[in-house]
């Protein structure tokens, strides 16, 4: 029984197909639909992702003098890593929905003058 893909592997499998141009508006409003139901999921991981980032901060600032030094080790820290990826990955969805909304808004009015 194969496992369910991870968000980011949906993500990604979405990023592909709008990357490598064989759009349709369908495939386009299904990628829409997909990356904004997403996006829920991906706020849930930034929230998550940043409190333990947060924890690890936290830790660091109380057990060195200086601030600087400790936001530094704390920034090589799998949880900021994770934090990273959580904001790289918003970011990137963000500016997924808006490239198929534009596409589609072309499309659309495409059709219009074509009238």
């Amino acid at each position: 029984m194969a496992s369910e893909p991870t968000i980011r592997e949906r993500i990604s499998k979405i990023q592909r197909e709008l990357r490598d141009g064989a759009l349709t508006p369908d495939l386009t409003r299904e990628s829409l639909v997909v990356l904004t139901a997403l996006l829920g999921n991906v706020g849930d991981e930034l929230r998550i992702a940043d409190h333990e980032y947060k924890l690890i901060l936290r830790s660091m600032l109380r057990s060195h003098d200086n601030a600087n030094r400790a936001r530094i080790e704390a920034e090589v820290s799998d949880e900021y890593q994770r934090l990273r990826a959580a904001k790289d990955t918003e970011t990137l969805v963000i500016e997924m929905i808006r490239s198929c909304k534009v596409y589609l808004r072309s499309l659309d009015e495409e059709m219009r003058l074509s009238r």
